[in-house]
């Protein structure tokens, strides 16, 4: 199979079936490197819902995607072969199973020796899919978490597994290494100072927005430490502030721009990127596409990064 996005020249890009960056479809028995598979659920949302629609939204507007960085000197899909894996079986009613045919899906794909990208859907998902990638690399995780929010909060309604706790689970069942991850785009408000001992307690590195930008940018990347041994990465749209994307379910203020995560993506030196995961985009609250294109943006970026390995 010739693992080549559809060509805008002789099919227009508003044209031909939707798939990721416009690429073959192909499943765990193929010979491609690295799938890309939505992920279409979004029961553990705690406000606004709508991610369930997100992996078709991306994938309409991926057609505007290309392959080459100008900023690498390389294009990704001349050094992998990429395909789209189509959608993991979901229910929507019912999060354990979701998460039972989440985590036999993706351990299947890196059983067969790929890499994934995960396309969501809500952010709970994120648990299930580092619970594969731990188990097919047999050692905790490094973890870059991109997020306007902790992640690490408690039980909501007496329910343990929700959008906002993942990381949580995570530390607490081994999958990562908390003293090797980083989160980025993190901000208030906080339900209160508490919110943050998990990090304190385990030694997570915590980069708020006015880390960010308390210095020059350039100054700021330089600090970003290489990351050795397995590691992945998961994306929150809402790092992004509300401008860049407002189509997310739980928007906050004062965050990240596009450029800005572009620039930290860039900065990153991971010397073995095994999955990553791309959520919380929420369609029906988004406005041209603009959350859906930034979207677009990261996966590539994240692409270039698995690319490299």
């Amino acid at each position: 199979m010739d693992y080549k996005p559809l060509s805008g020249r002789e099919f227009p890009r508003f044209s031909g079936i939707k798939t990721f960056f416009r690429l073959p479809l192909a499943d765990a028995k193929s010979d491609c490197d690295i799938l890309m598979v939505g992920v279409p659920y979004d029961g553990a949302v705690s406000y606004r819902p709508g991610a369930r629609f997100a992996p078709s939204q991306i994938r309409e507007a991926s057609s505007l995607g290309r392959g080459f960085h100008m900023t690498r000197n390389r294009n990704v899909f001349d050094l992998k072969k990429v395909a789209d894996g189509g959608d993991c079986s979901v229910v929507p009613i019912d999060q354990t199973q979701t998460y039972e045919k989440v985590e036999k899906h993706f351990g299947e794909i890196l059983s067969s020796g790929k890499k994934f990208i995960a396309i969501g859907g809500d952010h709970s998902l994120a648990l299930p899919l580092l619970r594969a990638a731990h188990r097919s690399a047999g050692e905790p995780l490094n973890l870059v978490h991109f997020d306007a929010h902790l992640d690490t909060y408690p039980a909501a309604w007496n329910c343990e597994y929700h959008h906002g706790s993942f990381l949580r689970h995570a530390v607490e069942e081994g999958l990562i290494a908390p003293d090797r991850s980083m989160q980025f785009g993190i901000r208030g408000p906080l339900a209160g100072g508490e919110d943050l001992d998990f990090v304190r307690k385990h030694g997570i590195h915590v980069f708020t927005v006015d880390d960010v930008r308390e210095k020059n940018l350039s100054e700021f990347l330089a600090k970003i430490p290489k990351f050795k041994g397995p590691t992945y990465i998961t994306f929150d749209i809402d790092c992004l502030d509300p401008a860049y994307a407002p189509g997310t379910g739980t928007p906050v203020v004062g965050g990240l721009t596009t450029y800005e995560t572009q620039r930290i993506l860039r900065a990153l030196e991971i010397e073995n990127l095994v999955a990553a995961d791309l959520v919380e985009v929420s369609p029906p609250f988004d406005s041209s596409q603009i959350t859906a294109l930034a979207a677009v943006d990261t996966l590539f970026e994240i692409l270039c990064l698995m690319s490299a390995n």
